[in-house]
């Protein structure tokens, strides 16, 4: 026996704990609560999978993500769910299917579930819990007459360490979010991007000297030609001038 058995209200007490330290939730064949234990119905998984399609669609905060069948036969269906207790902020939540036969050829749905808390700490205030709590809870009101219990499941299922062994641990791979890095882990590196300097291009103008003058009715070619020659003639350095000084003499 340990200490905690003997706290009044011990249930209460370990949820509100729970709630202060974990911000996800799934469930499971052997829960902590008992409300978080998997549920399975006589019902198609159609049957199953539209009520919980309905009631997302009919209550305040939640909306429907996707609803598809995934490898194995299970069907999944995902939610979002608007917390008014952590002000607004997202619950994701999906909910796993699996439809198997037992020994008289007679539907078993298979219903899990798993509550994730978009919250930047460790606790969301048992959010997660209530989400799922609070859908398992309308199936269990509507199909309170189907609701098969373990002791029945264990004698009328044919594989019970089967498909639907193998959906349950989908289910129990829920991890923390935000979790610390362990010590000794490799501290992440920036990676700096350098950019190269801007090449600076100069631009050429080509000046046409002003006091030339095209020659009239002239093609354009020669146009073209003569001032060319113009404009290379006065690039051209011009010449010294000598002027020669002779002294005349008298014979």
């Amino acid at each position: 026996m340990e200490l905690i058995d003997f706290i009044p209200f011990k249930t209460e007490f370990q949820k509100a704990c729970l709630g202060l330290t974990i911000n996800t939730t799934h469930t499971s064949e052997k829960p902590v609560f008992e409300e978080l234990k998997v549920r399975r119905y006589d019902k198609p998984v159609s049957d199953i999978s539209a009520f919980i399609v309905n009631k997302i669609d009919h209550w305040i905060g939640w909306t429907l993500i996707s609803e598809k069948t995934a490898v194995g036969g299970m069907s999944t269906i995902r939610a979002e769910i608007s917390s008014f207790l952590l002000f607004g902020l997202k619950i994701s939540v999906t909910f796993g299917l699996l439809e198997e036969k037992d020994i008289n050829d007679r539907p078993i749905t298979t219903v899990n579930a798993k509550a994730e808390t978009r919250i930047e700490s460790r606790g969301d205030l048992g959010e997660s819990r209530r989400a799922i709590r609070m859908m398992l809870g309308a199936m269990d009101f509507e199909f309170k007459e189907e609701q098969i219990r373990e002791e029945d499941y264990q004698y009328r299922s044919l594989d019970t360490l089967g498909a639907a062994a193998a959906s349950q641990q989908m289910f129990n791979e829920v991890r923390l979010q935000h979790q610390p890095k362990p010590e000794g882990s490799p501290k992440s590196t920036t990676i700096e991007f350098k950019k190269k300097p801007a090449a600076q291009t100069i631009q050429l103008k080509h000046t046409t000297p002003s006091n030339v003058q095209p020659i009239p009715d002239s093609p354009p070619s020669l146009q073209t030609a003569s001032v060319a020659d113009m404009a290379a003639d006065e690039t051209k350095p011009s010449k010294p001038k000598i002027i020669i000084v002779t002294t005349k003499t008298n014979q």
